[in-house]
């Protein structure tokens, strides 16, 4: 079952850049972003890792950790994050575990085929793992921006 807005974070176990691991015991304490996206070295991808890594010391100043998650492996993310100066760690999902718990794989056509993919789409989960915000679909244009003013208002209450 998918996680609701305003209900906890079921568990979950993934392996992260740097090699970290990340759960809802590490992020204890802190607020985090979830940002999923299609594929590493993508431009709009890239766009939208960039706008995050732009405004990372804001969302460290609003006790806001950030992840990016897709399905490519840790190697292809080490590389992803070397090159664009990354400064967050970014989640290997190769058995979808988190883009189930999410609910992030949609059918997406390209060149006229059909095939199950990631929808962009971004959560905001509060300092005790609940779930407050969520983004599907996402355009990259001003969604950074959006997602740190609801990161900051909920750092605030």
């Amino acid at each position: 079952m998918a996680v609701q807005i305003d209900q906890h974070v079921p568990p979950f176990h993934a392996h992260a850049t740097s090699e970290s691991q990340v759960s809802l015991e590490t992020l204890k304490g802190k607020q985090a972003v979830f940002y999923f996206y299609p594929k590493d070295n993508t431009p709009g991808c890239t766009t939208e890792g960039q706008g995050f890594r732009d405004l990372h010391e804001a969302f460290g100043e609003a006790n806001t950790l950030v992840f990016g998650i897709s399905r490519d492996s840790l190697k292809t993310h080490e590389n992803f994050k070397a090159k664009q100066g990354f400064p967050f760690e970014l989640i290997s999902d190769k058995g979808e575990q988190l883009c189930q718990l999410f609910d992030v794989i949609k059918l997406k056509k390209l060149y006229g085929k059909e095939y199950l993919g990631v929808d962009r789409s971004t959560f905001l989960i509060d300092s005790e793992g609940m779930l407050r915000h969520e983004w599907r679909s996402v355009k990259v244009p001003g969604h950074v921006e959006a997602v740190l003013r609801a990161a900051q208002a909920l750092h605030r209450k």
